[in-house]
């Protein structure tokens, strides 16, 4: 029984050396003559690693009295060329129309004309028919600011048939009839404008004068 177990126990040895083994390598069964006697080309090389970087250490902090570093700062753009201001195109005002506009303009009646009062005085602002005694148009009446601001508009009438200036009608911005008597003195006709209206026209210099009914001035005409 013994040697019956003992050849058991051989076998199924044999059996575990063989499947420890695995399958059986196919290249033992090529004949020696077919078999290769050279050994294969394919070679593992091994590669050389990088060299390894060794940090230096950071340089300690500046003592004494070494001066620290500026810091960098934005340089700013240069600024933008001011625009050369504009000359005034307006002419410049002889004295005496500095001085009194409407006076100025009635020692030009007669040589004046629309396009002579509008170089200095500018653009008009509107203009209208002036008529006769017979209603007739004879002429045109064109309105202007005045430059010097002390009245609130003058008008210049200008003959129809040459062109010339004939008449200047002032309106003041704030004038009472007994200070235009001051300013202007000497002896007056009086005669009703309606409405409560007076027109006074002076004897001694070429003036008329329009008041309403509150004593207002409301037009000075100079002929």
């Amino acid at each position: 029984m013994s040697s019956f177990r003992l050849i058991a126990y051989a076998a199924l040895a044999g059996r575990l050396v063989c499947a420890a083994d695995g399958p059986s390598n196919p290249a033992s069964k090529v004949p020696p003559v077919l078999r290769r006697t050279e050994p294969s080309d394919s070679v593992m090389i091994t590669l050389p690693s990088a060299p390894k970087v060794t940090k230096l250490p950071a340089p300690p902090p500046a003592t004494g009295n070494a001066p620290a570093p500026a810091p960098e700062t934005a340089t700013a753009p240069p600024p933008a060329p001011k625009p050369a201001p504009e000359v005034s195109k307006k002419p410049l005002l002889p004295p005496d129309l500095q001085k009194e506009s409407a006076i100025f303009c009635q020692r030009l009646i007669g040589d004046w004309t629309e396009s002579d009062a509008e170089q200095l005085l500018g653009k008009p602002l509107r203009n209208r028919p002036a008529y006769d005694e017979k209603k007739a148009v004879n002429g045109r009446i064109f309105a202007f600011a005045d430059p010097t601001g002390r009245y609130r508009e003058l008008e210049l009438d200008f003959d129809e048939a040459g062109g010339a200036l004939r008449t200047v009608f002032a309106y003041p911005k704030q004038m009472a009839w007994l200070e235009c008597r001051k300013r202007w003195n000497g002896e007056v006709s009086e005669a009703d404008a309606k409405q409560g209206r007076t027109f006074y026209s002076y004897i001694n210099r070429r003036l008329d004068v329009l008041v309403d009914a509150r004593g207002k001035v409301i037009s000075l005409g100079f002929y």
